[in-house]
Formats: structure tokens, C-alpha cells, sequence
């Protein structure tokens, strides 16, 4: 890589980051390239020669900071073994992501997304990345289940991601509510992994028991 291009990558992560941080502790309403700027600490006009406006600057930082946070967690994810385990990590997660602030940000974009069109697919991207780990690992969990034969992984992570999303922008008005609701995900996994400890017999009984509801 030349100096050139290290450099220019070097100020283009300045100001992604810095656009989050806008993002988190200010707000979108605050996000202007003079704000993004000031927290990345360069020039104003580099917001234009790299990114073309402060729109599309803060989508490929929603990108950005989605990308990262989940390739932080991604190991962790691929050592769950079950479903229980997954909603645990995914409490254990909420609570590291909202410390950081990082609960805030989500409702800043998905907030922005109203107004700034150029957020709205960034942050649905960003989700995305997001569902394709939840269903990558629900795959595996729950393949060796009773309930593997049902289940439908991808839509079963959409609503898991969904529920997390709901999680925490109402964590703002109610927290405790909010908690109850992670109890209450979690308890659901317990149900499941108690359905995987049945012996042959009964499994078989759960498994007849499905397939009617099934079908109506």
C-alpha cells in the first residue's frame, strides 16, 4: 500500500469513527461535517473528498460500525452451543453494546433513517449482518433438536434480531420491562433445550404434536 493510500485510509477511518461518536453523544441532529470533523480531528472538507456528503458519510459509518462490532463478537458466537447459550450471549451483549453506548447509536440511526435516506438501507445492512450470524449459529444449535424439523433459522433470527432491536430502544423508557423481556427470551431457550433432554418416546410425542399444529 503507498503512503498516499494509508494515509487517505488512515482519515477515512478518522472520520467514520468520529461520525459515530457524533452519532452516540450528540445525536443526528448534531451530525454535521463540522461536528464529525471536530471528533475526528481533521478538516472539514475531507468529509467531502472522501465520502461526498455528510448522508452517505454516516451511512458507510453505520457500515462501519457494524462490521466491527460484529466481527468483535463473531468467535463468541461460533463457541454457542445452544439456543439458551445464544440468548444469554445476546444479553451478555446488549448490556456490553448499551455500556459502550452503543444502544443510543442504534436508535440515532434507526431515528435518522426517517429523515436521511441514505440511512435506511446502511442501517438495514448493518442488521443484516447481524441476522446472518444469529442464523448462521441458530443452524447449528438447533439442528440436533426436536425442534429443528419446524423451525425456519432465517426467519427465527430475523425476529431474534428484531427483539433486540425492540429490547433496546425500549430500555429507554422502562428498563425494567426491558429486562423482563430478556428474562423472558431466555426462559423460552431453557424450554427448548428441556425439549432436547426428553428421551426417544417423548420426543417422538413432541415431534407428532408439531407436525399437527403444522398443519392446522
Amino acid at each position: 500500500m503507498s503512503p498516499e493510500t494509508a494515509k487517505s485510509q488512515e482519515t477515512k477511518t478518522k472520520l467514520l469513527e468520529g461520525a459515530l461518536r457524533t452519532l452516540t453523544e450528540q445525536g443526528i441532529a448534531k451530525a454535521s461535517a463540522r461536528t464529525v470533523a471536530a471528533a475526528a480531528g481533521v478538516n472539514q472538507a475531507l468529509v467531502f473528498y472522501h465520502f461526498g456528503s455528510v448522508d452517505e458519510l454516516l451511512a458507510a459509518a453505520c457500515r462501519y460500525g457494524a462490521e466491527t462490532t460484529v466481527a468483535k463478537y463473531r468467535t463468541r458466537l461460533a463457541a454457542v452451543a445452544s439456543l439458551s447459550e445464544l440468548l444469554a450471549v445476546g444479553r451478555e451483549i446488549h448490556e456490553q453494546e448499551r455500556a459502550g453506548g452503543h444502544v443510543a447509536l442504534l436508535g440515532q440511526l434507526l431515528a435518522g433513517a426517517q429523515t436521511h435516506a441514505a440511512l435506511g438501507p446502511a442501517t438495514t445492512a448493518g442488521l443484516d449482518l447481524w441476522i446472518a450470524e444469529i442464523e448462521q449459529t441458530l443452524r447449528r444449535v438447533l439442528a440436533p433438536t426436536p425442534v429443528n424439523e419446524f423451525a425456519d433459522p432465517a426467519g427465527l433470527a430475523r425476529a431474534v434480531a428484531a427483539s433486540f432491536v425492540g429490547i433496546e430502544l425500549y430500555e429507554g423508557v422502562d428498563e425494567a420491562g426491558a429486562h423482563a423481556a430478556l428474562t423472558a427470551l431466555e426462559q423460552l431457550g431453557a424450554l427448548v433445550a428441556a425439549l432436547d433432554t426428553l428421551g426417544p418416546v417423548a420426543q417422538r410425542a413432541v415431534r407428532h404434536h408439531l407436525r399437527r399444529a403444522a398443519r392446522g
